[in-house]
């Protein structure tokens, strides 16, 4: 990353805007930057030269004409492939889907930063259907980590992390149900916010509902930009959130947190934790409530294993992705862990789906309890 060719991308794009850099010119900065990186990360797997190129100059021609091509303008991403982005195909990290036609359309997500100004340069590597924690199909291959190459990136949104940490494109989209998100910024020093749930509109279905559409980038700051541009409600998704009536790049410099509640814990009352791990988060976590003014304290947190939880869910999510009739046909075809977790729940009965619903909600209500006191 010391290496990074690129400003924040909130200063790259003011810069954009007011006719100082050309979107072109960054699109040829990203181009050489992945020609030059991405074969030893495996960061991208599809790459649109053709599409970005356009789409810079017609953020160049918005500028030469006077106008304001968006918050966003002239900044190149990659656009993780779970997610659609319109003329390129989505292979969701899967057998299944690749060499499959490009999408007509984009995600919500994908549309509100191309309207903003932002230039998608291609398709992220991601695990099949998002499922692990690191970044290696049989599509694509293997996803590492710039910091270190024989270690990954993380999952499920690691080429995404691999991108943007390797100095290819300044900003990438992410997605998390699990730690999609957070797991890659944490393995690649990056931030990865995720927003509440329903915050990005996503129509698609989910059965686990924890999944949240995101961006992984250098700084605070970016993050912020990214989602005033994407957040917001839309009719395609009944379960989005109304505005939130502020802007959030403004907040994170304006908002007062001197008093406010915050509560540490290793382990949240369930996780196995390494002691180093520990001592490491615990003197971050200090740094930040002094420095942020938070009154800290380490009282109790029992939470039901969110982790059993989750998975229990998230295996809804897993047979959403596949089409009907495939399976048990495409078996051969799947990762390890999507097969096994297939056929481990292909024959489940209904009141067999009760009992992780029953332990979502009380881990749903312990949450609502924590967070009445902190």
């Amino acid at each position: 990353m010391s290496d990074s060719p690129w400003l924040p991308a909130h200063q790259l794009a003011d810069a954009v805007r007011a006719g100082t850099v050309s979107a072109r010119d960054t699109v040829e900065v990203a181009l050489l930057a992945i020609a030059a990186g991405n074969e030893a990360l495996g960061a991208f797997v599809v790459v649109d030269a053709e599409g970005a190129r356009a789409a810079a100059d017609v953020v160049d021609a918005t500028v030469a004409a006077g106008g304001d091509p968006g918050p966003l303008a002239g900044v190149p991403f990659g656009v993780k492939d779970l997610e659609d982005c319109a003329g390129l195909p989505t292979s969701h990290g899967s057998l299944l889907y690749q060499g499959r036609p490009a999408v007509d359309d984009d995600s919500v997500q994908v549309g509100r930063m191309r309207a903003a100004g932002a230039v998608p340069m291609g398709k992220t590597a991601a695990p099949e259907f998002g499922t692990l924690s690191w970044t290696r199909t049989k599509a694509w291959g293997t996803a590492r980590n710039p910091w270190a190459r024989d270690r990954t990136p993380g999952g499920s949104s690691g080429g995404s992390a691999a991108a943007v940490a390797g100095g290819l494109v300044p900003l990438a989209t992410a997605s998390d149900g699990g730690g999609s998100t957070r797991i890659p910024a944490g393995f690649c020093g990056l931030v990865g916010h995720k927003a509440s749930y329903g915050r990005v509109p996503d129509p698609h279905p989910a059965g686990s509902m924890t999944a949240v559409s995101g961006a992984l980038a250098t700084t605070v700051a970016d993050a912020a930009r990214h989602l005033d541009v994407v957040a917001g409600p839309d009719p395609r998704d009944r379960t989005s959130l109304p505005s939130a009536g502020l802007s959030y790049e403004a907040v994170i410099e304006t908002l007062v947190t001197s008093g406010l509640r915050a509560r540490w814990s290793e382990d949240l009352g369930f996780a196995a934790v390494e002691p180093e791990v520990a001592a490491i988060a615990h003197r971050a976590a200090t740094t930040l409530a002094q420095a942020a003014g938070l009154d800290l304290d380490s009282d109790d947190v029992v939470l039901t294993d969110p982790v059993r939880t989750w998975l229990s869910s998230g295996v809804i999510d897993l047979w959403m992705n596949l089409e009907d009739d495939m399976w048990p046909a495409v078996a051969d075809d799947l990762s390890l862990y999507s097969r096994q977790a297939l056929e481990r729940t292909a024959e489940i009965v209904v009141p067999r789906l009760v009992s992780p619903a029953r332990r979502r909600h009380v881990l749903e209500r312990e949450v609502g309890a924590l967070f009445g006191e902190i």
